[in-house]
């Protein structure tokens, strides 16, 4: 029987051989990451092991993320914690002023290569399972032990393959393929699997729309999400890093758990309704929701080609009256290229407010908190009850074309009606 490309990954990282799915091996890491949530209880346990150095100050970091710059004495104690610990550390990436989302950030300075198994403290890891890598969300008890010995123990998962053929149609994005994945998997269709994508579709998705896609697998209790690195992958990775990396690929007689097929020509644009990311509809079948607010950003779609897609309806136009409208960029560098491509203006003249690089509201925590009965639609990865402000306020999820088209109308809206 051949092997998936994770189990090929995992066997690079281990000293035991002839394993199988389910069994419980040490693995060695290629690189950690903790951020201001999770760093300080992560540094906590580091402690409590007795450790005093990290296995490699070159392969871990520390991310203010979540409330950078901060918003309070709380959320400014946190990032003094893991900024105080990095510089007695020695921490190569640690970036005192830099801002930004760490699952943005990482990849785009070259951090992770095809056939690295990485470990976050953070459950949207599996993000960069797009570079064709084994990443993997832990606990901060997890990453600490990875920081002070640079390996973990891991249980080989057993592999979904999710296919998707044919093309994308116009204003349909990688969101809106991750949701009706979602829709298929539902909220713990895949506990503890890993999601591998592949397909024709999937060929022609540039990387950031692959990010965007990984995201999500989290959100069906995966374990992590991988597609297979291609020339596409090479070609990103070409600036960004001397490291070659391994581009494994699955054997032709690997064993899958089950496989899905999905016709993505056939996929339409869609949303999450409240209060889950597997209740998800097509916005055609969506009508008359008003929309308070509007979120473009976060790890899920915080990439220039998400700000190009919006651009694409808000160009020369304006928000609707009362609709409050969020960009975040993911990273200093996607902020910058926005406002050298333009966007950013384009944006601002529509009526849009642009953040500092961060993951804003997706927490509720700042910059487009909710207040009680008000509606977003957000490309946020989550819409749970109360996860972007008051109890009683409800959330949407989509795409960036969905959340522009949105704004612009007042209403949750079909970005078909309003692409030229």
């Amino acid at each position: 029987m051949g092997k998936t490309i994770v189990e090929k990954i995992i066997e690079t990282k281990t000293d035991t051989k002839n394993f199988k799915k389910g069994d419980l091996l040490e693995a060695r890491v290629d690189f950690v990451v903790a951020n201001d949530m999770t760093g300080p209880v992560a540094i906590n346990q580091f402690r409590r092991l007795g450790s005093k150095k990290l296995f490699d100050p070159s392969k871990v970091l520390f991310m203010p993320e979540h409330y950078s710059p901060a918003k309070d004495i709380e959320s400014a104690e946190s990032a003094k914690c893991i900024r105080n610990f990095s510089k007695e550390q020695g921490c190569v990436h640690f970036d005192v002023g830099e801002m930004g989302i760490d699952h943005v950030l990482v990849p785009e300075r070259g951090m992770l290569v095809p056939g690295d198994f990485y470990v976050n403290a953070d459950s949207h890891t599996c993000t960069m399972g797009a570079l064709g890598l084994f990443a993997v969300g832990m606990g901060s008890t997890d990453a600490a032990v990875a920081m002070s010995k640079g390996k973990v123990w891991i249980k080989v998962p057993e592999v979904i393959k999710v296919n998707f053929s044919g093309k994308l149609n116009k204003g349909v994005c990688s969101k809106d393929l991750a949701l009706q994945l979602l829709g298929i998997l539902g909220d713990n269709g895949a506990n503890y699997k890993v999601l591998e994508i592949t397909g024709e579709c999937i060929k022609e998705l540039n990387m950031e729309e692959r990010f965007s896609l990984c995201n999500m697998a989290v959100e069906a209790g995966a374990k992590s999400a991988i597609i297979p690195p291609d020339e596409v992958t090479r070609k990103y990775l070409k600036d960004k890093t001397d490291r070659e990396g391994i581009y494994h690929k699955s054997d032709e007689d690997a064993e899958y758990l089950k496989i899905i097929k999905i016709d993505a020509s056939k996929v339409k644009p869609m949303v999450s309704k409240p209060h889950l990311p597997s209740n998800v509809e097509k916005v055609e079948n969506v009508k008359d929701v008003k929309v308070d607010q509007v979120v473009l950003g976060a790890c899920s779609n915080g990439r220039i080609t998400d700000f190009e897609q919006a651009a694409e309806i808000l160009k020369g136009k304006k928000i609707a009256k009362n609709v409050r409208m969020v960009i975040l960029p993911g990273s200093p560098k996607v902020y910058l290229e926005a406002v050298k491509k333009g966007l950013i203006e384009i944006f601002i003249e529509a009526g849009a407010t642009i953040s500092t690089p961060n993951c804003g509201p997706c927490m509720g925590t700042q910059m487009g908190v909710l207040a009680k009965d008000e509606i977003c639609l957000t490309t946020t990865p989550r819409n749970f009850k109360g996860r972007m402000g008051h109890k009683d306020s409800y959330i949407y999820l989509g795409g960036p074309y969905v959340a522009t088209a949105s704004a612009l109308k007042g209403k949750i809206t079909d970005p078909r009606e309003v692409l030229k």
